[in-house]
C-alpha cells in the first residue's frame, strides 16, 4: 500500500461501509484494530448523515494479539446482533486485521445467529474502495435475490448503484425516478440506497435494470442478466445529450414512445449554448480527472454541449481504465490513469487549462495554481454535499452542471474589463492587493507560477521589457511571461531585457 497525504480511494472495506450505510436492516461487523474506527467521521461529518453508520468494530489492541482475537470477533458479532437486531449481518476485516487471518465469515457462521451472515472477502492490498463497494453489493444480491413467480411488468425497472458517500447520489435517484415516471415507468426498487436485505429479493420483479454508476453496479447488473435474464442500460444520463440517449434506450426496453418527452426541452443548457453569451465559452481549455463515469460524461458535455476544448482526461478508477482510454483516444488524447495526485498535478501544470473538472484533490491543485475548478466526482469535501437539490443526472442535472462549471470561469466581458483596467490602481496588486490573498502576499493567478518560481527569483525584468510585455494581449500575456522566464533561466540570465523577450518569442515560435 502507498502512504500519501491524499488518496482517491480508501481500502475496500470502506466500500463495504458505503453499501452497509446506504441500506436499511443491514449491520456490518468489521474486524479491525483500534485506529481503524473512522466510519463515523466519514458519514456523519462529510456526508452530513443524521444517523451513525451501522458498523461495529472489534477494536482489538496490540496487547490482544498475544491472546485470542478470534474470540474478540465472535463476541463483537454476538453483541452487534443483540443490540441492533438486523435482518442480516455483513462481516469482514480491515486491511490491518486481514494480516492476522481470523476468517470473520467462518467465525460468524459458527455462532448460529438467527439471521443470514454474508462474509465479504476484500483483498485490501490488491483492491480499493469502489471495487469493495461493487463486490459487497454483488455478494448481497447473490445471497438475497430470488426468481419471482409474479408477472413482470415491462414498465418497471430497478435503479442500481447509488451508495452512501456518493457524489449527489440521492438527488440523482430523485431525478431519474421523476424522469422515468414521465415515461410511465415505475421504479421497482433502488439498490443499495434505502434497500433492506428483504428488498433485494424483489429485484427480479422488475423488467430491466438502470445502471446509474458502473463502478458500483456494473458487476451486479451483469449477474442479474445472467441469472434472471434482466437487461440493463449502458447509457449514464449525465448531460443533455446522454439524457436524451438514455430516454431512447429506456423507451426501447420498456416498449414506450420517447418522442413526447424528447419533444420538450427541459434543460436550459441547450438554450444557453445557442445564445450569444456562449461565444465566451467556446474554446475554453479544460482538464478532466475523476471517477470513470463522471470523467467520460464530463468530457462529452465539455466538448459537445459547451464548446470547450478538452486538453486532459483521466481517472483513478483502474477497473474502468479501458473505457476511459477509448474515450481519450476519441478526443485525440492519451488518458491519464493513476491514483497519484502528484502525477495529476504535473499533468495539469503541463497543459495549462483554464478550467479543471475533478475531485477535491484537483480543487486543491487548481486553487494553488489560481485556476477555476468544479468538483464533479468523489472523493469530495463536505461542501460538495449541498443542502439544496443538486443532481448531476437528467435534465435538471444538466442545469446544475452548467452553473457549476461556468461560475469558476472568467467570462468575456469580465476579461475585457480586466484587460482595459489592469493598470488602474484599484486593480494593482502592488497598490491594492486582492482580498483573496493573505496579508502581505500577492495573489497569483497563473498556473505557471509554481513552475517558474525559480526562474522569477533568478531573473528580474528590465523596465522596457516589462512595458513591452504589457502590450501583449492579456489572454496570452501570462504564457509569454512564463516562456520568457523559462528561456532566461535556461540561459542563466540575471535580467530579462527587451532583447531577451524577442529572443524568447523567436525561440518558442519555431
Amino acid at each position: 500500500m502507498q502512504l500519501a497525504m491524499w488518496t482517491y480511494e480508501g481500502p475496500p472495506h470502506v466500500g463495504a461501509m458505503r453499501i452497509a450505510t446506504a441500506m436499511e436492516g443491514l449491520h456490518y461487523v468489521l474486524h479491525a484494530p483500534q485506529g481503524d474506527t473512522y466510519a463515523d467521521l466519514l458519514f456523519t461529518m462529510i456526508e452530513r448523515d443524521t444517523q451513525r453508520p451501522p458498523v461495529t468494530y472489534t477494536t482489538f489492541q496490540a496487547r490482544d494479539l498475544g491472546s485470542d482475537t478470534a474470540e474478540i470477533f465472535k463476541q463483537s458479532a454476538r453483541d452487534a446482533y443483540e443490540r441492533f437486531k438486523p435482518e442480516a449481518l455483513l462481516v469482514g476485516a480491515s486491511c490491518t486485521a486481514e494480516l492476522i487471518q481470523d476468517d470473520p465469515g467462518g467465525l460468524a457462521r459458527t455462532l448460529g445467529l438467527p439471521v443470514p451472515v454474508i462474509p465479504v472477502d476484500l483483498p485490501s492490498y490488491q483492491k480499493k474502495e469502489n471495487w469493495g463497494a461493487a463486490e459487497t453489493l454483488n455478494q448481497l444480491v447473490r445471497a438475497f435475490a430470488v426468481r419471482s413467480d409474479k408477472p413482470v411488468s415491462r414498465l418497471s425497472c430497478n435503479l442500481l448503484g447509488p451508495t452512501a458517500l456518493g457524489f449527489r447520489h440521492r438527488d440523482d435517484v430523485t431525478e431519474l425516478t421523476n424522469l422515468l415516471g414521465a415515461m410511465g415507468i415505475e421504479v421497482n426498487m433502488v439498490a443499495p440506497l434505502g434497500a433492506s436485505p428483504a428488498d433485494l429479493a424483489r429485484l427480479p420483479e422488475a423488467a430491466f435494470n438502470v445502471v446509474m454508476y458502473p463502478e458500483t453496479a456494473g458487476a451486479t447488473a451483469q449477474y442479474l442478466k445472467r441469472r434472471f435474464d434482466m437487461p440493463f442500460t449502458t447509457t449514464v444520463p449525465i448531460g443533455v445529450g446522454a439524457t436524451r440517449k438514455f430516454i431512447r434506450e429506456v423507451a426501447d426496453l420498456a416498449g414506450v414512445d420517447p418522442d413526447p418527452l424528447l419533444a420538450t426541452e427541459l434543460s436550459r443548457l441547450p438554450w444557453y449554448s445557442r445564445s450569444v453569451d456562449s461565444n465566451y465559452l467556446t474554446g475554453k481549455r479544460v482538464f478532466i480527472f475523476a471517477d470513470a463515469t463522471h470523467a467520460i460524461a464530463a468530457a462529452h458535455i465539455a466538448r459537445d454541449e459547451l464548446g470547450f476544448k478538452v486538453v486532459g482526461l483521466g481517472t483513478y478508477t483502474r477497473e474502468l481504465a479501458r473505457e476511459v482510454r477509448q474515450e481519450a483516444e476519441s478526443f485525440g488524447l492519451e488518458a491519464l490513469i493513476t491514483d497519484d495526485h502528484l502525477e495529476v498535478e504535473d499533468a495539469i501544470q503541463a497543459v495549462q487549462p483554464e478550467l479543471v473538472l475533478g475531485t477535491q484533490m484537483e480543487r486543491h491543485i487548481a486553487k494553488r495554481f489560481g485556476i477555476g475548478c468544479a468538483v464533479i466526482s468523489a472523493p469530495m469535501h463536505v461542501q460538495d454535499f449541498p443542502a439544496r437539490y443538486s443532481p448531476q443526472m437528467g435534465f435538471e442535472g444538466a442545469n446544475v452542471i452548467f452553473d457549476s462549471w461556468v461560475h469558476p470561469l472568467t467570462m468575456g466581458l469580465e476579461e475585457h474589463l480586466l484587460g482595459m483596467f489592469r493598470d488602474d490602481f484599484e486593480f494593482s496588486d502592488e497598490v491594492a492587493p486582492s482580498h483573496l490573498a493573505a496579508e502581505g502576499e500577492t495573489r497569483t493567478t497563473s498556473i505557471g507560477t509554481a513552475a517558474t518560481a525559480a526562474a522569477a527569483d533568478a531573473a528580474s525584468w528590465a523596465p522596457d521589457a516589462e512595458k513591452e510585455l504589457k502590450k501583449i494581449p492579456f489572454f496570452v500575456r501570462g504564457k509569454a511571461r512564463r516562456n520568457t522566464e523559462s528561456y532566461a533561466a535556461e540561459l542563466g540570465l540575471a535580467t530579462i531585457t527587451l532583447e531577451t523577450l524577442y529572443d524568447a518569442k523567436a525561440h518558442f515560435s519555431r
